[in-house]
């Protein structure tokens, strides 16, 4: 079986690229002269958060480095902006046009440091805004650039507290990227799972598990219950969907029948639709596991978490680079199968998030301890200015080029009536 994925080694030469050229050749080349000017810089900044990992919402040392980046490249910062790890650059030329957005990720996993590549996302975003700022000054292009960093993505819907402060206001469009597994110079316009998080408390009543075990209701057997409940369930879910999730207890110990336990579950799938039904079915377990124990159960569900909505005018644009510059475009890999915060800022406004693919070892993928390393190296470095280069052409063809930005526009509407929201 032929190994698609790229490898750590691997010789493989860049795909065949397009012929033609690009809206607006001469934007693109200081673009690409900007990004490789700064790209030692970058790559110090990307090691340095890799060196320093830090979790969902104590991203302190990121804020700091990136804000401290910018403001030597002449972005106006704000610090502690909305949330005490976010900020925001800003760059303005001339008066009015349109608004450019961009994201810069921070935090780390826990145990496991960067791995999911935010050392990547991060530096992604700096290099989108300085190419954009750069372009602008050099033809007189008039608009803003907003780069965000955005903490908390690892399961804290930092983008989703950010949008209800605001932050996210006068923007025309947002982008940012992810790395992932994939086929050598991939670009991926592939979509991510809907999510959905939940808290499951059983609360039962002790006994004396020797003396008189019949007294207690088990806790911890109504977990185990739910737990192989679900499993059986998985049977009867499409292939698509993912229900995944941990269980604990307090002060249990083995002569006493437990009196409490609390689950922590991820309900995930292709669409918003599609994953409060599936949610709808894992709740049941729950309920008949508190049932056929005699405990009592309370389900906490979180925030949901939209799939991503690709704007389909940006995503063409996108292609259209990277097919005649970089490499080529696929719909399949990326961060298909997981979930962003990021999901919910493309149901609010148009925005674009493609995946590209760093080399990985086999079974080394996002959320391993390989995959950090794999975020470390000169290839996704490289991979990252790639994708980077792309995007900040595509927003420049935002603050450009009118006609452009009401097809975005205008798709991102049709999406949204299309889900009925």
């Amino acid at each position: 079986m032929i190994d698609v994925v790229w490898r750590p080694g691997d010789q493989k030469p860049r795909p065949s690229l397009l012929e033609g050229d690009v809206y607006r050749q001469d934007i693109l080349e200081i673009i690409e002269k900007t990004i490789d000017e700064l790209s030692p810089a970058l790559k110090e900044l990307s090691q340095d958060i890799l060196a320093h990992p830090e979790l969902k919402f104590e991203e302190r040392h990121a804020h700091d480095v990136y804000t401290e980046f910018v403001e030597k490249r002449g972005f106006v910062t704000q610090r502690h902006y909305l949330l005490e790890t976010a900020w925001v650059a800003t760059y303005t030329h001339g008066q009015g046009g349109p608004v450019l957005g961009v994201n810069s990720e921070m935090d780390a996993l826990p145990g496991i440091g960067h791995a999911c590549g935010h050392n990547l996302i991060g530096i992604a975003g700096v290099a989108i805004a300085c190419a954009a700022k750069a372009a602008m000054q050099k033809l007189g292009i008039d608009g803003k650039v907003i780069l965000l960093g955005t903490p908390g993505e690892e399961g804290g819907l930092g983008k989703v507290k950010l949008w209800e402060k605001g932050a996210y206001e006068g923007m025309d469009v947002c982008l940012m990227c992810h790395p992932a597994p994939g086929p050598p110079y991939s670009i991926s316009l592939s979509s991510s799972l809907s999510l959905v998080r939940l808290k499951v408390d059983f609360v039962g009543h002790t006994a004396h598990a020797g003396l008189s075990p019949w007294e207690g209701q088990n806790a911890l057997d109504a977990a185990v219950l739910a737990y192989t409940s679900i499993g059986l369930l998985r049977q009867h879910t499409k292939p698509t969907h993912r229900i995944h999730g941990i269980f604990e207890g307090k002060d249990w110990a083995p002569n006493i029948i437990p009196d409490n336990s609390t689950m922590y579950w991820y309900v995930r799938a292709p669409t918003t639709k599609e994953m409060l039904e599936t949610t709808e079915r894992v709740k049941a377990c729950f309920e008949a596991a508190a049932i056929a124990t005699g405990c009592n159960v309370v389900i906490s569900e979180g925030s949901v978490g939209n799939e991503l909505v690709q704007n389909p005018v940006l995503g063409a644009e996108l292609a259209d680079v990277v097919c005649k510059k970089y490499g080529m475009i696929d719909y399949e890999w990326g961060i298909a199968s997981a979930s962003t915060d990021f999901g919910n800022i493309s149901y609010l406004m148009p925005g674009l998030h493609p995946g590209f693919s760093i080399p990985s070892v086999p079974n080394g993928g996002n959320h391993t301890p390989a995959f950090t390393e794999a975020a470390s190296t000169m290839e996704a470095h490289e991979a990252c200015l790639d994708v980077s280069k792309a995007l900040a052409a595509v927003g420049m063809r935002v603050l450009i080029d009118k006609t452009f930005l009401s097809k975005v526009k205008l798709a991102f509407e049709e999406a949204k009536s299309a889900r009925n929201d």
